[in-house]
């Protein structure tokens, strides 16, 4: 029985790394994504921008100076509504995946401690049942009340993107158009 509290003991620090580890994994994966929706957007813009700027400085009057000049209004307002979207699409994916993480690591940390709590029930003196049951009911709660807060989370989630898509679609004249 001695040895049990050490082998718990690095059973858990081996749990904790691993779960470190899954955390680091996906921030590193979320960062090099981000890096990359960034790093492809500004080579795509830099090229838009210096044909968009050949094809104004040989525009041969002034009308069609002004209609390349809506053209190409149009086409950048598009394109910063789509980099609007991936990057609303990068934050969802990242959020859901780190969401996915925390709700693992806090079912397995009740799961610890319900079975730690059990353990202990088990060699306590008699009439602290009582004690351990509302341990147990306190942790019932305090996971109903984070159920509640994520789905709350959720919803404001559902609710934004609602709303970027809403507005990516008035920024977006073409799409009016087709509306209209």
């Amino acid at each position: 029985m001695m040895f049990a509290v050490p082998q718990e003991f690095g059973a858990y620090q081996k749990a904790q790394l691993e779960t470190f580890l899954k955390f680091t994994d996906a921030a590193t994966q979320a960062t090099e994504e981000w890096f990359e929706l960034n790093l492809k957007s500004a080579k795509a813009a830099a090229a838009e921008s210096l044909q968009q700027m050949r094809a104004l400085a040989t525009s041969k009057d002034v009308q069609e100076l002004a209609s390349l000049q809506t053209t190409f209004t149009q086409a950048n307002t598009e394109k910063m509504a789509g980099f609007a979207r991936a990057a609303y699409a990068w934050a969802t994916e990242t959020q859901t995946e780190l969401g996915k993480l925390v709700d693992g690591q806090i079912a397995e940390a009740n799961r610890s401690l319900v079975a730690a709590i059990d353990k202990a029930a088990k060699s306590a003196p008699s009439g602290s049942e009582y004690a351990f049951a509302a341990v147990k009911q306190a942790m019932s709660s305090a996971n109903q009340a984070y159920d509640a807060i994520a789905k709350a989370g959720k919803q404001v989630a559902e609710m934004t993107e609602a709303t970027v898509v809403s507005t990516a679609g008035g920024l977006n004249p073409a799409a009016r158009k087709k509306a209209a």
